[in-house]
């Protein structure tokens, strides 16, 4: 029993690795593309939640600085729209999002 007890914090931590900041600023922006309601409000909170247990918070935020940085146009964003490791890196964001939006909307 103490050893199934001593491991449940470990296993939250890594379910809760993304900071408050990061998980309320997906949440708002969420929320301003969804609607700004209370349903809203729960089924954006619950994309975060499924969206951390998937991929864990550092490659998610390279997924996120791929997809913001490959907006820059011309040739400068190239790199960040088209290189393996962006494709590789946008692609597993979005297959977390996928199941966030099947589990939550």
């Amino acid at each position: 029993m103490a050893v199934l007890v001593a491991a449940l914090p470990a296993a939250a931590q890594s379910f809760n690795d993304y900071p408050t900041n990061a998980r309320a600023d997906y949440v708002y922006g969420c929320m301003k593309v969804n609607g700004e309601t209370r349903e809203a409000l729960d089924k954006c909170s619950c994309s975060i939640d499924v969206i951390a247990s998937i991929l864990p918070y550092e490659r998610y935020v390279t997924a996120e600085t791929f997809m913001s940085m490959g907006q820059v146009v011309g040739e400068r964003g190239v790199i960040f729209r088209q290189s393996a490791p962006a494709r590789q890196a946008t692609d597993e964001l979005r297959r977390a999002e996928a199941e966030a939006e099947i589990r939550c909307f």
